[in-house]
């Protein structure tokens, strides 16, 4: 039988007359193909034993250890008694037949419960896989080691013992749905898998050896990189062993169902593996539900601040506009009166429609320095009152010039004498014109963020349309997740589309600019 059918059946068959606990058990059989170690964590009557019993019946061949410890626990419960033939022979030596170094699955209730006399031992035993006896290190059968706890460890002593769990389970009693499944419960019927489903040491060393080949895609060791910062962000501390160990689960994950990388979808098993308090679980699995569907090479949010770019860009060029030039090549602008001209700008102020003059030069009597009056200027009245004198006849005025008297009227009519100021006058504009090799590189730019776009929606209608097979039929994805994986899928794609929809818009934008007359 080939392997994944075989551990479709096998788990199917630990599961019989279990209510409500589908995803432990997977985790269970997970955790020992992977060879790692399931901490459950609940309170007392909820199936956290019946659970590594029935991982028991996966293997065969083997033995079973079981153990609750409590704070008067001695090393002789978990590792055998000590040899009394050995002491007589001055050696120290234990007797662990049927005891926890020659088990293959075990059971240790209330772990966190271990003392400094057997917590050393046990942690070498749990992560090595060995067992010093005497002077002599014992190489160890142990595949799985389900531990069990009504409370997390306290105590800085349990962390190295808390991380050796590579998987974490909150078992909760069963709702009250399950509440009436569980009363008609009859019996107390216990699973017995079929010899041909049970796995030999040989299949699951196999196992093992196989799932070293599965490669992690960009796509997967992106979402690890960026876990792990939101961990971080969290103060969710994870050891870079754990991370070691997660990658591992997730080969064999993807080995387990006949994939040759490991997918997306594996990584749903990571809300199981990376939190500290059962609390976390939920923040963790709704980030990667949030990342369901993204790519490596696709980032929608890094995506829409580079569109944002691009329609910056365009707005510019379209909004651009360059001074004309006449037949000469000469810069043109407006003047005053709206006329287009080859002169940069010169204006002369007038007030209330009427000039303004400059105050007598220096060198003249009653002159000031200042000749623009403050930048004001002087009106003819202004002038008359300030510099000049009435003679004789009513109007006469005159101004003296070179010890003489001269008429005012020949002051008014020397350019000189008027109260310029230098503006510049706006430039002639058009919009401006872009060449055809400029206009064919914009639009072949746009083009590609295009086409990427349109491959990722293809992309994401592909997962859509066989997002609920796939995941039924994945060994360890609980059947419930297809549909709020599809929403976010839905979700991302009417985002994308959004992306699309623009980056169109920025495409034809540039292919319409206006070209320039050759």
């Amino acid at each position: 039988m080939k392997l994944k059918p075989k551990l479709k059946n096998l788990r199917d068959a630990l599961s019989q007359n279990l209510i409500e606990r589908d995803t432990p058990i997977r985790l269970t059989l997970l955790a020992a193909l992977s060879g790692e170690h399931l901490l459950l964590l609940g309170p007392p009557g909820t199936a956290k034993s019946e659970l590594a019993r029935r991982l028991k019946q996966a293997f065969n061949g083997g033995n079973y250890f079981e153990r609750l410890l409590t704070r008067f626990s001695v090393p002789e419960e978990l590792f055998g008694p000590l040899s009394i033939k050995a002491l007589e022979e001055d050696r120290y030596e234990r007797l662990t037949s049927r005891y926890l170094p020659t088990a293959t699955v075990a059971f240790i209730d209330e772990i966190f419960k271990a003392n400094s006399a057997i917590l050393n031992s046990l942690l070498t035993l749990l992560n090595e896989r060995e067992f010093d006896n005497g002077v002599k290190r014992d190489k160890t059968p142990l595949s799985c080691v389900v531990g069990a706890s009504n409370e997390l460890p306290e105590g800085e002593e349990l962390d190295a013992l808390y991380d050796r769990f590579l998987l974490r389970y909150q078992v909760m009693p069963v709702s009250k749905e399950g509440f009436v499944q569980l009363l008609n419960l009859k019996g107390n019927i216990k699973p017995k898998p079929d010899l041909e489903l049970r796995l030999t040491e040989e299949e699951l060393q196999e196992i093992q050896e196989s799932a070293e080949l599965v490669k992690i895609p960009d796509d997967v060791m992106v979402l690890l990189q960026e876990l792990r910062h939101f961990l971080t962000e969290q103060q969710i501390y994870v050891s870079d062993r754990r991370w070691r160990k997660v990658v591992k689960l997730l080969q064999v994950a993807a080995h387990t169902n006949d994939k040759k990388e490991v997918s997306i979808w594996d990584c749903w098993l990571l809300q199981h593996c990376l939190w500290a308090t059962p609390e976390q679980r939920e923040s963790i699995f709704d980030w990667y539900q949030s990342r369901v569907g993204t790519k490596a090479t696709f980032d929608p949010d890094k995506f829409s601040k580079l569109i944002a770019a691009w329609e910056k860009k365009l707005e510019d060029e379209k909004n651009s506009q360059t001074q004309v030039h006449d037949e000469e090549g000469n810069l043109l602008y407006v003047n005053e009166q709206g006329e287009t001209s080859t002169q940069k700008g010169e204006i002369f102020p007038k007030k209330d429609g009427k000039a303004l003059y400059l105050a007598l030069p220096q060198q003249q009597s009653n002159s000031i320095q200042d000749r623009t009056n403050q930048g004001k200027g002087y009106t003819v009245e202004e002038f008359k009152q300030q510099f000049c004198k009435e003679i004789g006849s009513h109007g006469n005025w005159r101004y003296q010039k070179n010890e003489q008297w001269v008429k005012v009227e020949d002051y008014f009519v020397e350019n000189a004498n008027f109260f310029k100021v230098f503006k510049d006058f706006p430039a002639k504009t058009q919009p401006t014109r872009y060449s055809q090799h400029h206009i064919k590189g914009r639009v072949e730019e746009t083009y590609k963020f295009v086409k990427d776009i349109t491959e990722y929606l293809v992309h994401i209608d592909e997962q859509i349309s066989s997002l609920t097979r796939t995941i039924n039929d994945h060994l360890w994805i609980t059947a419930g997740f297809s549909e709020p994986a599809k929403s976010t899928l839905e979700q991302t794609r009417k985002t994308v589309e959004a992306l699309r929809v623009r980056m169109t818009t920025i495409r034809d934008g540039f292919s319409n600019l206006p070209v320039e007359e050759v």
